[in-house]
């Protein structure tokens, strides 16, 4: 019924020993399950802790030193900024550096023991709803939990009010908390990793299958004219892509856009020729057009996980944030999030741009490394 046994035991052991030989394409099969396990298992965390914060404390008394304390013991308040200089906080918190401004009034502990429940500002970076919603959520119970054992002797009476301090949540950026503000500004980041990395991969790759390496082996360009006559197509590609996306989320999705468009413009150039030349470096390392494919996959899985894309940034652990940093989607999110959203500038950007670049240079020397000019 199922044929015979020995002719199937065959084709069976064909099989293994092309596994055999094909050793990435079994790799990847072997990692990906392992790689998915890992950053499921591990670095997604829906409840972020730690979340950076800076202070505006314009008085320094026990109580407001209190105040500070409980935010830091909470958990979710990583107080990186302490100053009396509202512009230095401001800085940190336009280009992504904190997510949260803490701004205690002068006088605010005279008040307090007048009772006359003084109150207290934290603003939220709203860019990604879900990074900051428990940390919002929890504010006035941490402040005014930190406030009770001063609430003793004298000032006992302020216990019976309903709080003794009034903390008051403003969302920036993204008051609403509409998710398509975040969703769709990111989804221009996946989309261009997703195609671009492939489509250079495969087409290098292509010209290996089909035999058509040698006409190009055969010609006086050097690998540097090779590498740049492979992928230029490619940008309008991508530029292609960006401007359907860019229209979408102003028309359908109604995306507000506060920055200017060449701060974008330059980002966006910077992100295609990373991705890219991540493309054109598996095709170095491919053998057929489906290792090509396998290898992005590989690099778009984490890219997607880790940065910051699906899940938020801020709650992963150490190790996955190291992870995230080290892939270009990553500090691009943050740019077309912080021109879209906030406004930010090349300056307040300059971080992540240099990333970009310093990403380009690294995966544009791989490439050229591994370029082979004969066919050994």
């Amino acid at each position: 019924m199922f044929g015979n046994a020995s002719r199937v035991s065959a084709v069976f052991t064909k099989e293994l020993i092309q596994m055999r030989r094909d050793r990435l394409t079994f790799a990847m099969m072997i990692m990906i399950p392992i790689v998915q396990l890992i950053l499921f298992g591990y670095a997604i965390n829906l409840d972020p802790k730690n979340l950076p914060t800076a202070v505006v404390a314009e008085e320094q008394t026990p109580i407001v030193r209190s105040i500070l304390q409980g935010l830091k013991v909470s958990g979710y308040y990583d107080i990186i900024l302490e100053t009396d200089d509202p512009h230095k906080s401001n800085e940190l918190f336009a280009s992504g550096q904190a997510v949260f401004l803490v701004h205690i009034p002068s006088g605010f502990s005279e008040r307090l023991v007048r009772g006359d429940r003084p109150q207290i500002l934290i603003e939220a970076d709203a860019s990604d709803p879900a990074a900051a919603s428990n940390a919002v959520a929890r504010a006035e119970t941490i402040v005014n939990r930190a406030l009770r054992h001063h609430l003793k002797g004298p000032l006992a009476f302020l216990n019976a009010a309903p709080e003794p301090a009034d903390v008051i949540i403003q969302s920036r950026y993204n008051p609403e908390a509409i998710t398509q503000y975040n969703i769709v500004p990111g989804l221009l980041g996946v989309i261009l990793t997703m195609t671009l990395v492939m489509i250079t991969s495969v087409a290098m790759t292509r010209e290996v299958e089909r035999g058509t390496l040698e006409n190009l082996l055969a010609m006086p360009a050097k690998p540097a004219e090779v590498m740049i006559g492979k992928i230029t197509p490619y940008v309008g590609v991508g530029a292609v892509q960006v401007i359907i996306v860019l229209l979408t989320a102003r028309y359908l999705f109604d995306v507000p856009f506060q920055g200017t468009l060449s701060t974008l413009t330059f980002g966006v150039t910077l992100f295609i020729i990373a991705n890219l030349s991540v493309g054109f470096t598996f095709s170095t390392i491919a053998r057929t057009q489906m290792q090509a494919i396998q290898m992005t996959f590989f690099f778009f899985l984490p890219s997607l996980l880790l940065s910051g894309f699906m899940f938020p940034f801020r709650g992963m652990p150490h190790w996955a944030q190291w992870i995230g940093e080290a892939l270009p989607l990553t500090h691009f999110l943050r740019i077309v999030r912080g021109v879209m959203l906030k406004g930010g500038s090349l300056i307040e950007l300059q971080m992540e741009f240099l990333a970009l670049a310093a990403f380009i240079l690294a995966a544009g020397t791989v490439a050229l490394l591994r370029y082979q000019r004969t066919l050994d």
